[in-house]
C-alpha cells in the first residue's frame, strides 16, 4: 500500500497540493484503514513523506499547508459564484448538465484561478448551445468577469465516453462537481465507469432529480433549432470555430496560464487538445514516480 500512497502524493505534488489522510485513502485501490495507517506511519518515521499542518506531502514545507488552507477558503467562496453561474448556464438552449472542473473542483482556488465548466448538451446540438453560451462569454469581458465563464470543455449526449483513458482524465472525471442537470451527470459517470480502474473507491453522486426546469424562451429556441435547416447551422458553427482556433494555434498564441492555445473538435465534443496540457502532466507524473520509486531509501524500506 505504501507505493499507492506515494503515487497519490506524487500526483498532487505536481500541483503543490498536500492531502489529508482521508483524501489519500479515497484515491487508493484498497480501503483497508488499518494497513493504510500502518503504511502512513512507517513512511513518516522513515522521513519519506512529511506531515505539515495536518496534511501529508513529499516535501517538508510549511508553505504548502498554508497555501492549501488559503486556497480552500477562497474556493469555498468561489464555488458559491460557480453555482450561480451554473444555474444561469443551465437555462441556455440544449444544455443538459453543468459541472465545475479544474482546480476549483478539487476545492482549491488561488488569486488567478478561473471558474472552469464542463458542459453536456443535447445530442447533435453542442455547437448551437456553445454559440449561445459564448455570446454570454463575450459580454462577461465588458464586466471584467471573463474568468468566471471558462466554458472550455463540451460534450453532447452522443459523446459521453471520454476517449483519453489515463490517470489525468480519470482524476478530472471523478472530481467533477455537478452543479446543474444531475441526470446528465449520472449518465456521464456511468459511461465512464472505466475510471474505477484508477480510483475504485471514489463515490459517485447519483440523483433521480434532473434539476432542469426549462424556461419559456428556451423551449421556443429549442423548437426553432430542431429543424433540418438547424442541422446545417450546427455543422457550419463547428467548422467556423475549428478554423478560428486553428489560426490561434498556428500563431502560437498562449492563454493566461502560459499554455499554447489549441482545441480539437467533432460533432460531439469541443475540448482542449490533450497534447498541450494533459500530456505534460502525465509525463511529469511518470517522471516523478520513476524517480521516487528508484530512491535507495525506498529500496531499503521495501526490504
Amino acid at each position: 500500500m505504501w507505493q499507492e500512497i506515494l503515487k497519490t502524493l506524487a500526483y498532487f505534488d505536481i500541483f503543490s497540493y498536500p492531502l489529508t489522510g482521508t483524501e489519500i485513502l479515497q484515491f487508493l485501490h484498497s480501503g483497508d484503514e488499518e494497513l493504510f495507517n500502518e503504511s502512513l506511519k512507517t513512511l513518516l518515521e522513515e522521513k519519506i513523506i512529511f506531515e505539515i499542518g495536518g496534511f501529508y506531502s513529499l516535501k517538508n514545507r510549511r508553505i504548502l499547508a498554508d497555501r492549501r488552507i488559503e486556497g480552500n477558503l477562497r474556493a469555498t467562496h468561489q464555488l458559491k459564484t460557480a453555482q450561480r453561474i451554473a444555474t444561469l448556464l443551465n437555462h441556455f438552449p440544449f444544455v443538459q448538465t453543468v459541472c465545475v472542473s479544474g482546480s476549483l473542483s478539487k476545492n482549491f482556488a488561488d488569486r488567478k484561478s478561473d471558474i472552469d465548466f464542463f458542459i453536456i448538451t443535447e445530442a447533435n446540438r453542442l455547437w448551437t448551445a456553445r454559440t449561445f453560451m459564448h455570446f454570454l462569454k463575450k459580454l462577461s469581458y465588458l464586466a471584467g468577469k471573463e474568468h468566471w465563464f471558462c466554458m472550455n470543455y463540451y460534450i453532447d449526449e452522443k459523446g459521453m465516453e471520454i476517449i483519453e483513458k489515463n490517470i489525468f482524465t480519470a482524476m478530472e472525471i471523478v472530481t467533477l462537481k455537478p452543479m446543474a442537470g444531475l441526470d446528465g451527470y449520472r449518465k456521464f459517470m456511468m459511461a465512464n465507469s472505466w475510471t474505477t480502474h484508477y480510483f475504485p473507491q471514489q463515490q459517485i453522486f447519483f440523483s433521480s432529480n434532473s434539476g432542469l426546469k426549462k424556461v419559456f424562451i428556451r423551449r421556443i429556441i429549442e423548437k426553432i433549432f430542431r429543424s433540418k435547416f438547424a442541422d446545417r447551422i450546427e455543422k457550419r458553427l463547428m467548422t467556423l470555430t475549428d478554423k478560428r482556433w486553428k489560426k490561434k494555434t498556428q500563431k502560437n498564441k498562449l492563454n493566461d496560464h502560459g499554455d499554447k492555445i489549441a482545441m480539437i473538435v467533432s460533432p460531439h465534443f469541443s475540448k482542449p487538445d490533450p497534447e498541450i496540457f494533459q500530456t505534460k502532466i502525465i509525463k511529469e507524473y511518470e517522471m516523478r514516480i520513476q524517480k521516487l520509486l528508484a530512491s535507495p531509501q525506498l529500496f531499503e524500506f521495501e526490504k
